[in-house]
């Protein structure tokens, strides 16, 4: 929505993120209601804005027993069973968000890749490398990758020619795309590409049919960058309709060769937008409001997978940051896809 000031009877012109809740949601597209399956135990950092953003691991063996990687952006990172309970946590210092690979091979053997965007030294970013065994659950550190000069925010993993490639998000805009080496006993990685937006950015996700990257910029909205190129192209804006400034995390739904979802986190009017893969059509809005468990409010990261995740989440597994846990420290909501899908009439 453009607002427009008075130089006579407005000292200021507020923004969207200034504005109410309740006017944010007034002003902002009508958003579906869905309710979450479950969730997790809260991160151990108390009365603090600490957990940040989630990643799915998919056990193919046996769904239920699927796994979900947690940060804690004051402590490390948590691994997490589909019921909620903690299976593990790695003291990791300040990592603020985190996604995974499966079937990489690390060090000679094909493994579980988790990578997470270290801010503990805000001048020099750094990914925090580690393993995870899905058979116990546990997070084994494989070391730090240079990230580039800047504040780390957000990261996301693609394969591409490169192998695996780790996209760090810096806080002013800067994306660097790291090739990584995981053949030796210590990881390495080296900057292929830099794309740079004009303002602070954080969530991120590729597309591994095609090498595309899309990226949140907070008051921008969603941009989507093509393989090897460095030019930005603004697919969805920040209007305060669709996307309520900030636009936060982002996750895909990949469907068939081309098509699928794209979803980003609307965090000023505590929504998620899906958009079609094959032409970035605005496709609905929903919200995660209480159930048999509590609602989710000023979402930072997401992630969605489909595929099946067991008798609770046959069809695709959607997991959203809350902000506001009612009275407990932050924690992660757990959605059914087939939920989401259903609310949004989308096409079976």
């Amino acid at each position: 929505m453009m607002m427009f000031c008075s130089f006579i009877t407005l000292p200021a012109c507020a923004t969207s993120s200034e504005l109410p809740l309740t006017q944010r949601i007034a002003n902002a597209t009508p958003a579906v209601a869905v309710t979450a399956r479950g969730e997790t135990a809260p991160v151990g950092t108390a009365n603090a804005d600490a957990a940040d953003d989630p990643a799915i691991w998919r056990n193919p063996a046996d769904p239920a027993a699927s796994l979900i990687v947690g940060t804690d952006k004051k402590a490390g990172l948590y691994v997490y069973g589909l019921d909620g309970k903690v299976r593990d946590f790695i003291d990791a210092g300040r990592v603020n968000n985190v996604d995974l690979k499966d079937g990489v091979t690390i060090d000679g053997r094909a493994g579980i890749l988790v990578v997470a965007s270290d801010r503990n030294d805000l001048a020099k970013a750094r990914l925090a490398l580690f393993s995870l065994d899905p058979a116990t659950a546990k997070l084994t550190a494989l070391g730090k990758v240079d990230g580039g000069a800047g504040e780390a925010y957000g990261v996301c993993l693609g394969r591409d020619a490169h192998g695996v490639s780790a996209y760090i998000v810096l806080k002013d805009g800067a994306i660097n795309q790291i090739a990584l080496d995981l053949g030796g006993a210590t990881p390495t990685g080296r900057t292929v590409r830099t794309v740079k937006l004009a303002t602070q950015s954080e969530g991120c996700a590729v597309d591994d049919r095609t090498g595309r990257l899309y990226v949140a910029e907070e008051d921008a909205g969603l941009w989507r960058v093509d393989a090897g190129s460095t030019a930005a192209v603004l697919i969805a804006a920040a209007d305060n309709k669709n996307i309520v400034a900030d636009a936060e995390g982002v996750a895909l739904a990949p469907i068939g060769a081309t098509d699928g979802y794209v979803l980003v986190s609307s965090q000023g009017d505590n929504a998620y937008v899906a958009y079609r893969i094959r032409d970035h059509s605005y496709v609905g809005r929903f919200r995660i409001a209480d159930g048999i468990v509590g609602g989710a409010e000023e979402t930072d990261g997401i992630d969605l997978m489909l595929g099946d995740f067991g008798p609770a989440y046959p069809g695709g597994l959607f997991v959203a940051q809350d902000g506001h846990n009612a009275a407990a420290a932050q924690n992660f909501k757990l959605v059914a896809w087939d939920d989401i899908a259903k609310a949004l009439a989308l096409p079976d």
